[in-house]
């Protein structure tokens, strides 16, 4: 009976006061966050440690204004704060707990003061309800951003964490690959139950600044979370932080220093925490982060280990994910070749570390076959982005050359590629020397290539003599072991590459039928007119040294000619150019019915 009259008196003694307050003027004024508030004194000196002890330390007979410029949480936090002190209700919930623990505890709104204060309900609050769920902790942990450094000295912030960590953990557990084979999944649905179940909670953690972001997946690692599992909840903060970055354009930057400045350390924590496995990551995703990582101008560091991370994953690469814009802005390429040099080297030096003994990064077989079937995927690739950046003529022959070398010639199972970068390079250069010609050509070799490439080289005045010479020479050497039944595999076709006329796979087979044909009569009639050429010559030598033999003269006349096709005008062109085919296979300009030469040039020193 005595404790409900105790109770009775307490809540009537507090409306009373309550209306007392309102009936009379306030006799303090509390400037807070920039706002004034006309209160009294009563209800906060008994409530409040903080305005007790200023105004019992006043040098004032009677304190009439306190300032509280730094109090936690600003005006919101202390009008909050005051409601409590008069006993009006209101709301906690997760978006104002935060703001209330750390102004309760600025306000030292302690059990010393009275029973139940602000401190005590708030921390019943986090305990009880708040650090329960995932989505309450995080939300808790984005609003401490704003309430440091009181957030962290009542230890908040890294409750906040430890509760993220283990809910996270204890997601995972539960809806893991394991979980799911255990309920007899797939491994389809292992994947996609996964994935659906971290993106949600991975969606949340997008809002927190970096450094929070940063502390809060450490804390998962260390608390078991696979660090190949961060790839998801990393891109999805990647893809909102860095949102607004022109990365993909040529023009030049349109970002303040500031916002670049706190974008460039964003970008430098996610490479940080970027799993170490192999295909953790698409290589888009790691493009993405190179071009940003260029754009930004991070640390070499941050760089060079994006490079890495791509040169190890270059066969899954496609050509746009190469295709880096320059951002100097000072006249040079269009497109960053020196980086993608380095990827290059990079794969190439993990290529004869790793797969030479049969394992790769992962700790895993990897066959032979497995192997060149990557190396000529990146041989293609590496084709395909010189024949991209060839029509660039800020390209210099040397950077060109230096590219096009690190191609493996194992790679290369035709020279089509690399024929048709070649070409475009000299179209889109057509002020180079006669030497920077040579060298560009000297990259391919002339044996591997298809008939199509052949047939265009043949035409092609921008290839220099040497090389067209080359490769009719070994097109007829081609020709010659199909004649005699010693033929090599032919080299694979490349169809639409080289502006050539195209058949119907129908007729096929009768036009190639048709040229053997041709190429046989060709062929019988080459040695005769040989044989024909080597007899007159000796015959001119045995009568008459001096005179000029006229190997036509004697020749019998040849029968008609058969039609046209490409394999005759190979061979017409062969003639002219390189006359060096023979019965017996010695070239006659080597042989004992060489021509003597002409008198300007008996005696001359060559």
């Amino acid at each position: 009976m005595s404790s409900k009259k105790e109770l009775l008196s307490t809540a009537m003694k507090r409306t009373s006061e309550w209306i007392f307050s309102q009936e009379i003027p306030s006799d303090i004024t509390v400037q807070a966050g920039g706002t004034s508030f006309a209160l009294h004194k009563f209800p906060l000196v008994s409530k409040c440690g903080c305005i007790r002890k200023l105004v019992s330390e006043s040098n004032e007979a009677d304190l009439s204004q306190v300032d509280l410029p730094d109090i936690p949480g600003g005006a919101e936090a202390f009008e909050l704060a005051a409601k409590f002190c008069y006993g009006i209700n209101f709301e906690i919930s997760t978006e104002n707990i935060a703001m209330l623990r750390c102004v309760a505890e600025y306000l030292e709104m302690t059990e010393d003061y009275a029973v139940g204060n602000l401190v005590g309900r708030t921390e019943a609050y986090l305990n009880e309800v708040a650090l329960k769920s995932l989505p309450g902790a995080i939300s808790v942990l984005h609003r401490t951003e704003t309430l440091v450094p009181v957030a962290e000295k009542v230890k908040l912030v890294s409750r906040c964490i430890d509760a993220i960590a283990f809910l996270a953990c204890k997601e995972s557990e539960l809806s893991g690959p394991g979980r799911a084979a255990e309920m007899g999944g797939s491994n389809v649905m292992v994947m996609s139950q996964s994935k659906t179940i971290v993106e949600w909670w991975a969606e949340d953690l997008t809002v927190l600044r970096i450094d929070l972001f940063h502390r809060v997946l450490t804390a998962m690692m260390s608390r078991g979370f696979k660090q190949y599992a961060l790839g998801p909840i990393l891109m999805l903060y990647a893809q909102k932080s860095l949102r607004g970055l022109d990365v993909f354009g040529k023009g030049r930057k349109k970002i303040e220093p500031e916002q670049e400045h706190e974008k460039r350390v964003v970008l430098e924590t996610i490479v940080s925490l970027l799993p170490r496995e192999k295909n953790a990551l698409s290589v888009s995703f790691l493009s993405m982060l190179l071009r940003a990582a260029i754009y930004l101008e991070t640390t070499v560091a941050c760089r060079l280990d994006l490079e890495k991370r791509m040169a190890l994953q270059l066969g899954q690469t496609v050509l746009d994910d190469l295709l880096i814009p320059s951002y100097s802005f000072t006249g040079d390429t269009l497109f960053d070749v020196d980086t993608v040099q380095r990827i290059m080297m990079n794969y190439l030096a993990h290529d004869m570390e790793g797969p030479r003994l049969g394992f790769n990064a992962d700790d895993e077989f990897v066959s032979p076959s497995t192997t060149l079937n990557d190396m000529e995927r990146v041989g293609k690739l590496m084709e395909n982005y010189l024949a991209e950046i060839a029509s660039d003529r800020n390209l210099t022959v040397a950077k060109f050359i230096q590219l096009a070398e690190l191609v493996p010639e194992q790679a290369r199972v035709t020279e089509d590629g690399m024929y048709r970068a070649i070409d475009i390079y000299l179209k889109a250069h057509p002020v180079l020397s006669d030497m920077e010609r040579k060298k560009v050509c000297s990259l391919m070799d002339c044996q591997k290539l298809s008939r199509e490439a052949c047939a265009h080289a043949a035409q092609n005045d921008r290839l220099p003599v040497q090389t067209v010479v080359q490769v009719l020479y070994y097109e007829q050497q081609r020709l010659r072991e199909a004649m005699n039944g010693t033929e090599t595999p032919p080299i694979p076709s490349k169809p639409s590459v080289y502006p050539t006329d195209t058949h119907p796979a129908s007729d096929e087979l009768s036009s190639l039928k048709r040229e053997n044909e041709d190429l046989k009569i060709e062929l019988v009639k080459m040695k005769m007119r040989l044989r024909e050429i080597e007899r007159s010559t000796l015959k001119s030598n045995i009568g008459s040294p001096m005179q000029s033999s006229s190997p036509s003269a004697d020749k019998p006349p040849l029968p008609p000619l058969p039609r046209k096709s490409f394999m005759n005008s190979v061979s017409k062109k062969l003639g002219r150019l390189y006359p060096f085919v023979r019965a017996d296979g010695i070239s006659p300009a080597s042989g004992r019915g060489r021509t003597k030469p002409p008198k300007d040039r008996r005696h001359s020193i060559s």
